[in-house]
């Protein structure tokens, strides 16, 4: 029997605040532990909370980038349970009434074409702190207690690892091209929590589902997911039960392991939070937040293939980062010739920033400079080859194309009577090429190209040095 794969993902997302949701501490990133604290955060007695209005906004404008239904009124609830990273034994969230619901999110099928991930809500709460497991004992870093936390719930409608991935991967590029979390997955910014279950191909009626937990990084949620759906298939057909259960990833292992079993779903006692008002939004509110959409990705990514030229490859590659696709149409701006901005900016910009571990916004190449570079091969002013040369003088010094070029006397030879006596000299040290390109191999004037090009420093025409050198070689 062949079986299908249910799954939906539950993806928590801190916001990009510089505050933390219900008190003034920091959101700073890598503080000494518990040093990002206050009464509030920490749940001492007879504390009020005071809303974060940013972090509102911030959920509100994800939900008008997905699409969602934005609720006019919405309210805080209480999420009662014991852990030890949760300090008031309750979290701060939303239940029935979200900021944000349905919406839904387009991905690229890896078979071609677009699917839709329905969104079932998007809604605030405030994050919990982080429990650290030494070898014998355990402690707690509160800094992260209170932080906002936006969850986005997806519908059931991902139906493999692949898609999984292409889900995380288009949420994660919409979240900060708007600006509203930099979704730094080694910083705990994105996590992920998946339910899965897995039934006969072309049954209606959901599997027992089974939650994934500890998965840290996008590619680790598709093996984590390509495991479990893999296991529960392999369990129903060797006639075994699936139970509902919590299991933990082990990305070492490469496998799931069972944290608890879930015979009944958990009763969080959810009751309005009577310490804070309802949120309402009104017209005004709305259309400020609507002023502050930005161009989504794949319509960026659609809109540099139209307007650039673009295979689809490179603008996959521009579009995933903010900073790089601001980047490159700086520097495409004006040129007739956009593409070749692109195999720069993917080939030898992007090898030297990751070669010095240096990131976009810290690139010496102003991008106006590299207009310029590009400018200049295209006038036949220096050559392919002399502006390799130059970039990297560039990327060190962070001077133009133009100073570099003047200072070191690196300008395009085009003079006809002097590349006409560089092809002589090839001509005559190199008899057998010649003879080859006469004997009908006329690849052979290639290596004769080279030579030019070697005896002229890399300055010379390489066009007007193979015009010449066929003339010559054809006796013209």
């Amino acid at each position: 029997m062949n079986y299908e794969a249910v799954i939906g993902l539950e993806v928590h997302v801190q916001l990009k605040t510089r505050s933390k949701m219900f008190c003034g501490c920091t959101t700073e990133f890598g503080a000494p532990p518990n040093t990002q604290v206050c009464p509030v955060c920490l749940g001492y007695p007879g504390v009020l909370p005071v809303m974060n209005e940013e972090a509102v906004r911030k959920t509100i404008l994800t939900g008008l980038m997905i699409g969602s239904e934005i609720a006019r009124f919405s309210k805080w609830d209480r999420k009662n349970y014991f852990y030890p990273d949760m300090p008031k034994n309750y979290q701060i969230s939303q239940y029935d009434l979200p900021l944000c619901a349905g919406g839904e999110v387009a991905i690229k099928l890896e078979s071609g074409g677009t699917k839709r991930i329905g969104i079932i809500r998007a809604h605030l709460e405030e994050d919990v702190a982080k429990n650290i497991h030494f070898e014998t004992t355990s402690g707690v870093d509160f800094n992260r207690a209170g932080v906002p936390l936006m969850e986005v719930v997806s519908k059931p409608d991902i139906s493999s690892p692949e898609e999984a991935f292409a889900y995380l991967t288009a949420l994660k590029e919409m979240l900060v091209s708007g600006g509203v979390s930099d979704c730094d997955m080694e910083k705990g910014q994105l996590r992920c929590d998946s339910n899965v279950s897995v039934r006969p191909l072309g049954q209606q009626e959901f599997g027992e589902k089974v939650e994934i937990k500890n998965m840290n990084t996008i590619s680790g949620v598709r093996r984590a997911l390509a495991y479990e759906v893999q296991r529960q298939t392999a369990a129903l057909q060797r006639g075994e039960k699936i139970s509902q259960e919590t299991r933990r990833w082990d990305d070492e292992a490469g496998k799931t392991f069972v944290m608890r079993t879930k015979e009944y779903a958990h009763d969080y006692r959810y009751f309005p939070e009577p310490d804070l008002m309802p949120v309402t939004v009104s017209d005004e509110m709305l259309a400020a937040i609507r002023g502050r959409l930005v161009e989504l990705p794949e319509a960026k990514r659609q809109r540099f293939i139209r307007q650039y030229g673009l295979p689809e490859y490179d603008a996959d590659v521009l579009v995933a980062d903010v900073a790089l696709a601001s980047y490159y149409e700086r520097a495409a701006s004006g040129l007739k010739n956009p593409k070749a901005v692109s195999n720069w900016v993917m080939t030898e910009l992007l090898g030297k920033l990751a070669e010095t571990k240096r990131a976009i916004e810290d690139c010496p190449v102003a991008p106006e400079y590299l207009t310029e570079l590009v400018a200049m091969i295209d006038s036949g002013r220096i050559s392919g080859r002399i502006a390799k040369e130059v970039f990297i003088e560039m990327f060190s010094s962070g001077k133009s194309p133009e100073v570099l070029v003047r200072e070191k006397g690196l300008s395009q030879v085009s003079d006809t009577a002097v590349i006409e006596a560089f092809a002589d000299e090839a001509i005559a040290k190199n008899p057998k090429s010649v003879a080859d390109f006469r004997g009908g191999n006329e690849a052979a004037i290639n290596f004769l190209k080279g030579q030019v090009m070697k005896l002229s420093k890399g300055k010379a025409n390489p066009l007007l040095a193979g015009e010449i050198l066929l003339r010559k070689l054809r006796g013209e």
